[in-house]
């Protein structure tokens, strides 16, 4: 299993980002009012990621200033705004229906609860368990993406639509994870303890995949879609089905990238060498 990344070295480009909201803004009058509160004069990192925060995922159970304050203290953190600036990349690097960073970081649901998750994650390992909670209550209520904040998630990780995505307490995804709607990273019955999946780097988790217990996804793996993951999946496998099982390779170490979810099986591949 890949560690997370120590040290991480992307950044996010304010200057370049508030250039292109500006000209969007100009153009686009129905987004001015929205790119103004966001891009103030001499946007940091962390100041534009709390600011999107707080404007976002704010409610009257989650002060929008306090929510500020506790996103600010979490990107103010270098490997959690590099983490962040990794994350936006990876979407516009893999989503094909996003045109550029901006729109990621305007748009994109699932880039959205991930910096969220982050806040949620720093509050829990500072001490502030309940808070952290809140926080995931209010993402799960406002965004349908549930990750408890005691879950390890690396960077360069996109959630695609991000919709109904669950990651248990004890799960553990490492970098460069795509991850598409409706997967679950779940544990088994009452179980306590480590009980959730460990996701190795560059896996694809398929729409509506569903991985269940303290079973390691091995890198480089896919999981298609609608698969059901009971058993551990050895690196580089592809596995479909319910329940899951081996069906064939991935071409590389990280499908992640390629976002290619359709596969051969073993069968017709030979099937398809005899014709």
């Amino acid at each position: 299993m890949s560690e997370l990344t120590d040290t991480i070295t992307p950044t996010l480009d304010c200057s370049r980002l508030a250039a292109e909201a500006a000209q969007l803004g100009a153009s686009e009058p129905l987004l001015a009012d929205m790119i103004a509160r966001l891009f103030v004069a001499q946007t940091t990192p962390a100041t534009l990621l709390a600011t999107l925060i707080s404007e976002r995922i704010s409610h009257r159970s989650v002060a929008a200033d306090a929510l500020f304050s506790a996103a600010l203290n979490c990107f103010e953190q270098p490997q959690a705004s590099a983490a962040a600036a990794a994350d936006l990349e990876a979407i516009y690097q893999r989503d094909s229906a996003c045109q550029s960073r901006l729109q990621a970081l305007l748009f994109s649901k699932g880039f959205l609860a991930l910096q969220g998750y982050r806040v949620a994650h720093t509050l829990w390992r500072d001490g502030q368990r309940n808070a952290a909670l809140l926080l995931q209550h209010t993402i799960s209520c406002q965004l349908a993406v549930d990750i408890h904040p005691a879950a390890e998630i690396g960077s360069g990780v996109m959630f695609d639509h991000a919709t109904g995505v669950v990651i248990g307490e004890t799960a553990r995804v490492s970098d460069n994870v795509s991850i598409m709607q409706g997967v679950t990273l779940g544990g088994t019955g009452k179980e306590s303890g480590d009980r959730h999946p460990k996701v190795g780097r560059g896996v694809l988790l398929g729409p509506g995949a569903k991985i269940l217990g303290n079973i390691e996804i091995g890198c480089g793996a896919m999981v298609a879609a609608a698969a059901v993951v009971l058993k551990p999946v050895a690196a580089n496998s592809v596995v479909a089905g319910v329940p899951a099982q081996a069906v064939g390779r991935t071409d590389g170490d990280n499908p992640a990238e390629l976002m290619d979810h359709y596969f051969h099986c073993a069968e017709q591949k030979n099937l398809e060498r005899q014709r």
